[in-house]
Formats: C-alpha cells, sequence, structure tokens
C-alpha cells in the first residue's frame, strides 16, 4: 500500500505565489515562493522601486502560468514601519492581496546573540505567512490599515502633540536662562513677554547680559511660531472638520458630550484609535496597551506589569484623561471604585490603580460610541441654550 502524501505549506496552497518584501529605506529584499519551483528566491530591489517590485512579481506569475497551465495567485506580507502603508495600497491596486504584519508578533530565535539579516528575516516572515493562510492561530498579528481619509484626519492631533512638546521646550529653556541670574520668568508666552523683560533686573540691579538675551530673544521667537500654529490647529478643527470623516467627527461629537472630555482629548482618541471597529473590550484594551502581561512557568508566577504593545498616544492620553475623570466626574461608579480601592494607599498602589480606571475607562467610552451606554454615574455636559 502507497504512503499518503503529507500535506504540506506548499501542496496546502498550491497555485499561490508567496512574496515577502523586508522593506529599509537603502533597499528592498524580496524573498518570493513560486508554485513551479520548489524553492526561494531572493531578489535585491531599491529601495522605493515600486514599479520593479510590480514587474518582478509580473514576471514571476507569467512564468508560474506557463508551468502550471493557469494564473496563481499572488499573496504578499512586509512589516509595518518607516514606510507606513502606502505600499499596501499600491499592492491592493494591483490585484495583489497583502498582508501587513506588527513586527514584534513575528517569532524570533531567543538566543542571546542571535543572527539577524534580511535574508533570515525575509525567509521568516514567507514562513509566517504561509502559516497564517494554513489558519494557524496567533501566529502573528495583522495591522488594521486605515482608510486614506482616516489616516490623514489624524495628522492635525499627531502635529499638535509634537507642537506641544516643542512649545515646553521652549518655555523651558526660557526658564532655565533666566534662572542663572536669579531673575524673574513671568509668563514667556505672552507676545509681550520681550519687553516686560525688558525692565526686569536682576539681585545687582542689572539687566540681562547681551549674549544671552539674544538667545532667549530667538527662543521666544520660535515660541510664539509654536504658539501660532496652535492656534491655528485650534481653529481649523472647529471651522473645518476633516473631509470623508463624517463617522470619525461624529464619534468626536459624542465625546465631547462628556464632561471632563475637551476637543484635544476628544478627537486624539477618535483619530487613534475609535476610528476602528473592535470586537470586544479585550481589543480594545490590547490596542490602548494596557493589559496585564503576566509570567507564568512552573512554579513562577508573576505579573510584568501593562503590555504597552499598543499606540503610545493613545495610551499617554488614556492615563491623562483618567486622572481628569475622578476630578470631573466625582459621582461616576469609575471614580468611587477607584476611591474605594485606593483608601489610604500609598503613592505606588495609586498608579498601579489609575492604569486599571483607564482602561475600564477606555472600555466604557467604547461602549458609548458603539451602544450609546453612557458609563455609569458619568455626567453629561449642559446644552447650550
Amino acid at each position: 500500500m502507497q504512503a499518503s502524501t503529507v500535506d504540506t505549506p506548499t501542496a496546502a496552497q498550491f497555485g499561490t505565489i508567496f512574496v515577502a518584501i523586508e522593506l529599509s529605506q537603502k533597499s528592498w529584499l524580496v524573498t518570493l515562493h513560486s508554485p513551479d519551483k520548489d524553492k526561494l528566491s531572493r531578489h535585491k530591489l531599491e529601495g522605493g522601486d515600486d514599479v520593479e517590485l510590480l514587474a518582478l512579481i509580473s514576471r514571476v506569475r507569467e512564468r508560474a502560468a506557463r508551468a502550471l497551465g493557469g494564473v496563481p495567485a499572488v499573496v504578499s506580507c512586509y512589516e509595518a514601519g518607516y514606510d507606513g502603508f502606502w505600499l499596501h495600497r499600491l499592492l491592493l491596486a494591483a490585484g495583489i492581496t497583502n498582508y501587513v504584519f506588527d513586527p514584534a508578533s513575528i517569532a524570533v530565535d531567543q538566543r542571546a546573540r542571535r543572527v539577524k539579516t534580511d535574508r533570515i528575516d525575509g525567509e521568516k516572515m514567507l514562513r509566517t505567512l504561509m502559516a497564517y493562510l494554513r489558519g494557524e492561530p496567533r501566529v502573528v498579528r495583522i495591522v488594521r490599515v486605515p482608510a486614506p481619509e482616516q489616516e490623514d484626519a489624524r495628522r492635525a492631533s499627531r502635529e499638535r502633540g509634537r507642537l506641544v512638546k516643542e512649545q515646553t521646550a521652549h518655555t523651558s529653556r526660557i526658564k532655565a536662562l533666566l534662572r542663572l541670574l536669579g531673575m524673574a520668568v513671568g509668563n514667556p508666552r505672552r507676545r509681550d513677554w520681550l519687553s516686560w523683560l525688558a525692565v526686569q533686573r536682576d539681585w545687582q540691579g542689572q539687566a540681562v547680559p547681551p549674549r544671552m538675551l539674544s538667545e532667549i530673544r530667538h527662543e521666544h521667537a520660535r515660541l510664539m511660531l509654536v504658539r501660532e500654529r496652535l492656534e491655528a490647529l485650534a481653529q481649523q478643527a472647529s471651522a473645518d472638520p476633516t473631509p470623508g470623516a463624517a463617522q470619525m467627527t461624529e464619534r468626536s461629537e459624542l465625546l465631547l458630550r462628556l464632561k471632563c472630555l475637551g476637543p484635544a482629548f476628544a478627537t486624539t482618541l477618535t483619530n487613534e484609535v475609535f476610528y476602528k471597529d473592535f470586537r470586544n473590550r479585550r481589543e480594545v484594551g490590547s490596542y490602548f496597551g494596557l493589559t496585564p502581561s503576566p509570567w507564568q512557568s512552573g512554579g513562577v508566577d508573576r505579573d510584568q506589569g501593562i503590555s504597552k504593545a499598543g499606540n503610545p498616544r493613545a495610551r499617554c492620553a488614556a492615563i491623562e484623561l483618567a486622572w481628569l475623570w475622578l476630578r470631573h466626574q466625582p459621582d461616576s461608579k469609575l471614580t468611587q471604585e477607584y476611591r474605594r480601592r485606593t483608601l489610604n494607599a500609598g503613592k505606588r498602589i495609586k498608579r498601579v490603580a489609575i492604569v486599571a480606571l483607564a482602561r475600564k475607562l477606555v472600555v466604557a467610552l467604547w461602549r458609548y460610541l458603539t451602544t450609546g451606554l453612557v458609563p455609569d454615574g458619568a455626567r453629561l455636559k449642559t446644552a447650550k441654550a
């Protein structure tokens, strides 16, 4: 009796060309597996050369079609990173099924000095792609690619985040320079602040030295540019809603109805997180990176804290929002539970508890946006007459 043939990945996906693209700014390494040849082929392209990439796939597809008597399908993958999602949209437009992998979810060798090259990474991605298409569970996490209008809508909130950091840096630098002289600082964010500074004197009755004054003026000029751009972004957000993102605008307005959430928080959470459709609360907490990371092996059982594997901007906003929620929503169930658990507790316990509150709060906000259920005990803003 003849032995049965073992069902290999190639046999299971017969008629499919697998493509793994290892991206870098200087070059692209394309690793291919075609059903007409039982081996991997590697092709090095210049970084960003999408024309040659499509031409390469087309040549392999034509060769396989001649050998098999039919045109095979093409499935490709690459890791999310510097190049964003333009290549994903290009491949889809060319009729190629593409997946964007979360790089942190791909299993790697755990040796302290593991070998890492583009060649090895390309092969690993290709094997991971085959395993994912076979239906193996949790072999890799697929990135949900946002629509172009959704991706463009969050540019404003991300620019605002960078500008706020620049504003803090310039302000701190001005204050640090004046502290060297023991002089009053005032409010450097005022436009007339330099006029106020001109009449200030140190303990000897001397004005700011000329070179330090020149540096302060340059810092203040950059600070004013940042302030102008922040004001422009605020006006743009209120007067010119993002075209093509009606759902995001609607969800942002729903968040604004809750007391404690202002335009900055509502826009950030909507653009970074709540434009997505989550299936359950675990996915929400996981995307924020607020889920626990247990370590269990044999008799060892300990907690490593939150995973921090999600969106860092969203996670930072969630923690800040949790502190504000305690202040502006004192009657809510979440606030009362936090107060009860941290009664007479130390600072460390409170910091741990605020993370748990942030996770519960974002899940409650997700339910509010999807079902209309207001968080228990939360107050809505008073409607303007």
